[in-house]
């Protein structure tokens, strides 16, 4: 809670109206500009609380134009009306006037960013720039001149380029960035150390021209706009210019690298017409402006965004005030306006969840404001304090922020409503008190029986007797911490702690070492007072004596807690064992523990709000105890302030606000998320949690912890209409406004210090969680239940009811059963009820252990003590929506129970449309009730109920929603009223055929009824009709609309009743299988139309009967049908029975299918071969038996090798192959594979065999293929023969390749290479025909030594013809040469050499001795053509080979004809 000390500055009584001020950018002082009417000037400096400073007074008989001061040393630049500038220095008064440049007024002064130049213009267009020193001293004459002819408006400097950080860069190179460490070598450019001054600026000139100077200072102008330039602004981040010229027209340039401009953006901002108007720009790109409107608007200029912010009047403000000027704090974040009514108008800027600074979706909250007397024309914030200065036409004042003063001891509490004014709350006999101080009051403390204020120079003392405050003593101390133990005031001054009277005499003094440091802080609690120190030191001295005794020895914090920058707060507990203490870090911010120090053990320890949790070792709580530290909302918090309990040495409390809400300023904990959280502290058990909880809404701080009861102080108020009123929806609702004419007026201070003053209770209390209700409780009581609390937390349950088993009283009992809501105890909870005598709340806790969730249990607890928060948040947090919402129904919040159901609880939604419809009925809201039926979908019965009584709105609704269910309901109600037609009318709408039918048979319109049941087919409808006709005897009738309606049953009794028994078959058969059943037994009983019993036996299901039925009756149509739905799972005999009868009718197929089905697999097949039936391969596999309990093993083999014979003699080879190989007879099973030629199959399955047999017999059928034309053939019945282990027959094939390949291609080469593989297959083979096989294989031999010989002769020709041709005739010498080598060949050979020799007698002798040898061949066969041809010419002789060849194609052509 904040409020702004406004001080007057203390002006000469010479000075006239203030027209300037100006702060310096660091150091607290303030410039002054003021003119008199007789055309005379003055500037004057002032300090923080307005001091005049005499010896900077600066008069001339001009008028001054421009204040600007130096941007870091106290050196102010003065313009003036005439042209004069000069350089005021603070605090020596020294004055620089800079020579003659100008001779016109000035209007522009302005200092580059570290104050190294100066730029002064006038209204001629005159521009100099100056160069000044680091001590801001002028050097020489200007630098520069620059003449525009046009008045001069503004100039802004172009920010230097940012240099490189140096501290990002040293830690890049830590991590290893090669391109950082090489910036810190010789290898890369200098760095730029720190930030670089721009001196290149921009002038703008009231033509609407920008001019550019760069930093050598030569000129040139940079853009143009229409009307006078009144403001220029650099944008930093879009590195652009910004324009506002005096018609308020904006536009924006980007700025290029050459230096030109190019416009990217121009419009107009709203503003009133004829107004002066203040600007002002923000770093973040906020433009704000006013112009004597009840409003201030923004322009976010980064996102293109606007908006406006207004004044309100429930705060304060009046109507028709104006906002005159406007200043933005941006340390503070603070925005604020000066009106016409004398007030300060102050936004401050709180971030929304998910925004960043600056965003526009942040929220600009308005303040209460701070009310100055007059026209406030000009505000400025400055200094590194922020301090405000307000021109007010008449005098200037700052203001200065100040935290409100408050503080709370032994039962009395003080809170500061005004810079002079306090309140004064006495609890003890509920007396109100204000005090008017004389000074500006910047602490307070109080007892019972005095209050101590002070202002930093001086302390006053009021003694407080009864309801009367009378100054006891003021003495002047310029000690910024005061506290007060009894008659004992103690103040601090440099290393040491002075214990003075209430008239100021010092009684002793507490002194502190070098090393220690000077005392900052003080803090007392019943006997004892701790000190710190700004070397982060703590002392505790003890009180209770009539001297202060040292009650521990000095302790260094500095060595225990690491980044420890300086104490913020120390407090000591009621016994002095235990000091907490607040620190800030070193790099300012302030640190998230609350650190403890234990004066008997010497030790330090801490809790952590970061994480929620104490530091380790020192908490032995059970593990339900770190349960709760996690299970609170304690972490990403920080702790503001702390308290001890005045009188229970072991409890603690402070306040937290969330990590991101940690840096801002004290003024400004405003916040709604700031937690309450106690903490029981010991050196047995550590840091143990015992509440946390939300800080109640309307109030501001928290003052003190005094069981039984918090005290906080409330939100600032504010003075209207004489009243204190708070701000709007924050009222504490505790608190209670006081009327200037209905309260008595507040008792004042002896003496008077003016007119009765009103104003509101300033300080709230509120109960511990364990005393609510308790609050007036006496003390063994407040004692016993601490204990109880205390016990509760560590889990020594057993201790915790020893400190209560005297307690009677049920209100006791009741608040322990609340903290068992708190601390989620059921157990201990159960045994509080018991105390209580609530047996309702026990049942209701005993149902709900039926629920999984533990804290749904603890919800219905909570219900049961009234606790309706705590419940609602358990089921929030065990996410029991279903239970959150019969909560909110229960306890009448009917928008939550709807929103819970709409987003969480879906499934119960509609219930809960109903539920809330319900209850707007019962409170008479029909129509609101009207509209949830219909989201129920309840509303076609609700509705009409509801409105039953007034039928006219029902009629209404009825017509207006066209619903049938309605339709129908109204239709009945206009029945039950005997008005038929309305009613057959809605009954029309509703689709209701069964109520029409039902009307018009009522009303005797027979026929109508017919042709709506006909139309529709309704069954309902024609049931009726048919019930009616049947009760008139109209059979006919009544069976056709039985019929209709499906009720087969009623029309079949109709039709045996009356004989049709057409009809009774046609509806039997539509029936179900009882009807038919009955049906059939009607025709048989009968003895007529057998027929159909049969069929309508076999429909139902009754298939043995029907057949019985159809036997007996030799109804063979009817057996034909039956018999096709019989299969396996009928009875054999039943089976067998109609297999016989289709033998007998030779209908052998059918036969066979019942057969089987019977599993009379032999009969089947027997049947099958006598009739020569084909076997499919369904029916094949329906007799291929799987299950070894229907046959034995070999009786299922020999069925499978008889359904295979069957299928070899039908020719079905492959299904035949499939039941040999099923039933293991594999050769068979290769023979039928063979008879079908499917040779791929045949090579499959014998490598799947692997048999001998089936290799031999494979190979064998291979070679009946073209094995000579294709490779692969060849190679397998080689590779068969090998696996078959048959080297004689493979021997055979070798002997027949020999063969082929001598007769077929004459090639003797590869016939050796076969007969030779030949001999050594026979060499393998056994012997077992008794000699023969040694014969075979003599004769092999000696082939192979013909052949040789031959191929010898032919490879031996090319070297040595004549030995070639000897050898050969020797071999035709030989017996037995053919068919070892062919006669022809070898007389060829001879023939072709002798023709190639020219010996061609001798080749016609080879000739015609080959013609006797083999008169039957054509010697074609064995002698080239060419060698032919050339005998005949030399010989002249005929050959014959002609002749013989056509003999032969003759004899050919014989046989194709014979074939």
């Amino acid at each position: 809670m904040a409020v702004y000390f406004d001080h007057r500055i203390e002006a000469p009584e010479s000075s006239a109206v203030p027209s300037h001020l100006t702060w310096h950018s660091a150091l607290p002082v303030l410039a002054v500009a003021s003119s008199s009417p007789t055309n005379e000037g003055n500037v004057d400096l002032y300090l923080q609380q307005g001091e005049y400073v005499e010896s900077c007074h600066v008069g001339r008989p001009h008028q001054p134009a421009v204040l600007r001061w130096h941007p870091t040393k106290p050196v102010l630049a003065l313009g003036w009306e005439n042209g004069e500038v000069v350089l005021l220095t603070h605090p020596s008064g020294d004055q620089t006037v800079l020579p003659i440049t100008h001779t016109a007024g000035i209007t522009l002064l302005e200092w580059s960013s570290s104050g190294s130049r100066l730029v002064t213009g006038d209204q001629t267009g005159a521009l100099a720039v100056w160069k000044v020193d680091a001590r801001g001293r002028l050097q020489g004459n200007h630098l520069v001149k620059h003449e525009y002819s046009k008045p001069l408006t503004c100039c802004i400097f172009k920010p230097a380029a940012p240099g490189d950080d140096v501290a990002m860069l040293a830690r890049a190179s830590v991590g290893g960035d090669q391109s950082a460490l090489d910036m810190f070598s010789w290898k890369g450019a200098p760095l730029k150390m720190g930030p670089q001054e721009g001196l290149a600026f921009y002038v703008s000139t009231a033509d609407g021209k920008v001019h550019s100077v760069d930093e050598q200072c030569k000129t040139s102008t940079l853009l143009s706009v229409e009307g006078a330039i009144k403001k220029l602004f650099y944008l930093n981040k879009r590195d652009a210019l910004a324009v506002i010229t005096e018609t308020l027209m904006l536009s924006q340039y980007t700025l290029g690298p050459e230096g030109g401009a190019q416009e990217y953006m121009k419009v107009k901002l709203s503003s009133k017409t004829g107004q002066n108007f203040d600007i002002v720009w923000t770093e973040n790109s906020l433009l704000i402006t006013v112009s004597g409107e009840q409003v201030i608007r923004l322009w976010d200029l980064e996102r293109d965004d606007n908006f406006v912010l207004s004044l309100d009047e429930t705060l304060g403000f009046e109507r028709g005030e104006m906002i005159n000027c406007v200043s933005y704090c941006a340390a503070k974040e603070i925005l604020a306006g000066g009106t016409s009514h004398g007030r300060i108008a102050m936004w401050r800027m709180v971030a929304q969840p998910g925004s960043s600074k600056g965003d526009t979706n942040a929220q600009w909250k308005l303040q209460t404001p701070t009310e100055i007397e007059g026209n406030v024309t000009q505000i400025q914030w400055g200094s590194s304090l922020n301090l405000l200065a307000a021109n007010n036409s008449n005098t200037v004042l700052i203001l200065c922020e100040h935290v409100m003063s408050a503080h709370f001891g032994q039962q009395v509490a003080a809170v500061q409503l005004t810079p002079t004014q306090l309140s004064i709350t006495q609890f003890n006999t509920g007396a109100q008190l204000a005090l008017q101080s004389d000074t500006h009051i910047k602490g307070v403390c109080v007892t019972k029986e005095s209050v101590t204020v002070w202002n930093g120079k001086q302390v006053t003392v009021y003694e407080l007797s009864g309801t009367v405050l009378r100054n006891t003593g003021a003495f002047p101390c310029d000690s910024h911490a005061v506290a007060v133990h009894g008659e004992n005031l103690y103040t601090v001054e440099p290393n040491r702690v002075q214990i003075r009277t209430p008239q100021g005499t010092v009684k002793q003094l507490l002194t502190f070492s070098k090393a220690e440091g000077n005392p900052v802080l003080l803090s007392v609690c019943q006997f004892y007072l701790v000190v710190g120190t700004d070397t982060a030191h703590i002392r505790v001295f003890d009180l209770s004596r009539r001297d202060a005794k040292a009650h521990c020895g000095a302790k260094n914090l500095a060595e225990q807690i690491a980044s420890l920058g300086a104490l913020r707060s120390v407090k000591c507990n009621a016994n002095g064992s235990q000091v907490s203490i607040l620190i800030s870090q070193v790099n300012g911010r302030p640190d998230h523990k609350v650190y403890f120090y234990d004066v008997e053990m010497d030790t330090v320890t801490h809790f952590d709000f970061f994480v929620g949790r104490p530091s380790s070792g020192i908490s032995h709580c059970e593990d339900g105890e770190r349960q709760q530290f996690q299970g609170t909302e304690l972490s990403g918090r920080c702790p503001v302030s702390h308290f001890w309990d005045e009188s229970e040495p072991r409890l603690f409390v402070c306040e937290t606000v969330p990590i991101s809400s940690e840096s801002s300023s004290a003024s400004s904990v405003d916040m709604a998320d700031v937690s309450v959280v106690t903490l029981f502290c010991t050196q047995e058990h550590g840091l143990l949690l015992q509440d946390c909880y939300p800080k109640p809404a309307g109030l501001q701080a928290l003052l003190a912890l005094d069981v039984p009861y918090y005290y906080f102080s409330c939100k600032l108020l504010f003075w209207r209409a004489g009243v204190f009123r708070p701000e709007p929806g924050e009222r504490d609702p505790g608190s209670t406004e006081v009327s200037a004419t209905t309260s008595a007026p507040p008792h004042q201070t002896e003496p008077s210090k003016g007119a009765p003053v009103q104003f509101p209770h300033m300080v709230s209390r509120r109960a511990l969680r364990e005393f609510v209700g308790l609050e007036t409780c006496e003390k063994a009581t407040r004692d016993a239940m601490l204990n109880f609390s205390f016990y509760l937390t560590i889990g020594d349950m057993d201790e915790a009811f020893k400190s209560i088993k005297l307690i009677k009283s049920k209100a006791v009992w009741e608040n322990m059963a609340r903290m068992c809501v708190k601390t989620c105890r059921l157990d201990v909870a159960r045994v509080c009820l018991g105390n209580m005598g609530n047996a309702r709340a026990a049942k209701a806790l005993k149902e709900a252990e039926a629920e999984p969730e533990p804290e749904a249990q603890v919800a219905m607890l909570a219900i049961q003590l009234g606790m309706l928060e705590d419940a609602e948040k358990l089921y929030k947090c065990c996410q029991r929506h279903d239970l959150l919402n019969n909560f909110y129904q229960a306890s009448g919040q009917w928008q939550q129970a709807l929103d819970t159901a709409e987003s969480n609880d879906r499934i119960h939604l509609r219930t809960t449309y109903y539920n809330y419809a319900k209850y707007l009925e019962s409170m008479g809201n029909k129509t609101l009730a009207l509209v949830y039926y219909e989201n129920s979908d309840t509303h076609r019965a609700e509705v009409p109920r509801m409105l039953q009584d007034d039928t006219a709105s029902l009629e209404i609704y009825v017509n207006k929603m066209k619903d049938k269910n309605i339709y129908k309901w109204w239709a009945q109600y206009l029945e039950s009223q005997s008005d038929m037609d309305s009613a057959l009318h809605f009954y029309e709408c509703a689709q209701d055929y069964l109520s029409l039918v039902r009307v018009h048979c009522y009303m005797g319109n027979i026929q109508k009824a017919s042709a709506i049941a006909n139309d529709t087919g309704d069954r309902a409808a024609s049931y009726h009709l048919a019930r009616h006709y049947e009760g008139h005897d109209d059979i006919k009738q009544a069976v056709h609309f039985y019929t209709r309606a499906q009720a087969y049953n009623n029309a079949i009794r109709l039709c045996k009743e009356n004989g049709l028994d057409d009809q009774l078959m046609n509806l039997a058969l539509l029936s179900n299988p009882e009807d038919m059943m009955e049906a059939a037994c009607y025709y048989e009983e009968k003895g007529t139309h057998m027929d159909r019993a049969v069929t309508l036996y076999h429909k139902a299901g009754y298939v043995s009967k029907a057949l019985e039925l159809a036997f007996a009756t030799q109804q063979f149509s009817a057996l034909q049908l039956i018999a096709e739905d019989l299969n396996e799972n009928s009875d054999p005999a039943l089976l067998a029975r109609c297999s016989d009868f289709f033998i007998t009718h030779s209908q052998y197929e059918k036969a066979v299918e019942l057969l089987v089905a019977a599993k009379k697999y032999p009969q089947a097949l027997e049947l099958c071969v006598t009739q020569n039936l084909t076997i499919t391969e369904e029916l094949a596999e329906r007799m291929t038996v799987t299950d070894s309990k229907d046959l034995s093993e070999d009786a299922r083999k020999e069925v499978l090798e008889k359904i295979a014979d069957c299928c070899m003699r039908q020719g079905n080879y492959h299904l035949a192959t499939k039941k040999y190989t099923q039933a293991g007879n594999k050769p068979k099973a290769m023979r039928a594979l063979l008879k079908s030629g499917d040779t791929e199959k045949i090579v499959f399955f014998t490598n799947v065999c692997r048999q001998k047999e089936i290799f031999i017999m494979a190979a064998n059928y291979l070679q009946s293929l073209d094995w000579r034309n294709n490779p692969e053939i060849l190679k397998t019945i080689i590779g068969f023969y090998t696996k078959g282990r048959a080297p004689d027959l493979l021997a055979g094939f070798y002997e027949a390749c020999a063969q082929v390949e001598i007769d077929d291609y004459q090639n003797y080469e590869k016939a050796l290479d076969a007969l030779t593989e030949a001999a050594k297959c026979l060499l393998k083979a056994k012997d077992s025909s008794g000699g023969q096989q040694e014969a075979r294989v003599a004769d092999l031999q000696h082939k192979v030594s013909l052949i040789k010989k031959f191929v010898h002769a032919r490879r031996l020709y090319p070297e040595n013809a004549d030995e070639a041709v000897r050898l050969c005739e020797a071999l035709l010498e030989e017996p037995e040469l053919d068919p070892a080598v062919r006669i022809g060949d070898a007389f060829g050979f001879l023939v072709e050499h002798h023709c190639q020799q020219g010996n061609l007698e001798v080749a016609y002798r080879k000739l015609e001795e080959l013609q006797k040898r083999l008169p039957s061949q054509n010697v074609r066969y064995y002698i080239s053509q060419a060698s032919l041809e050339a005998l005949q010419k030399v010989m002249g002789v005929p050959i014959d080979g002609d002749d013989h060849t056509v003999k032969e194609e003759d004899e050919v052509e014989e046989d194709l004809n014979l074939s």
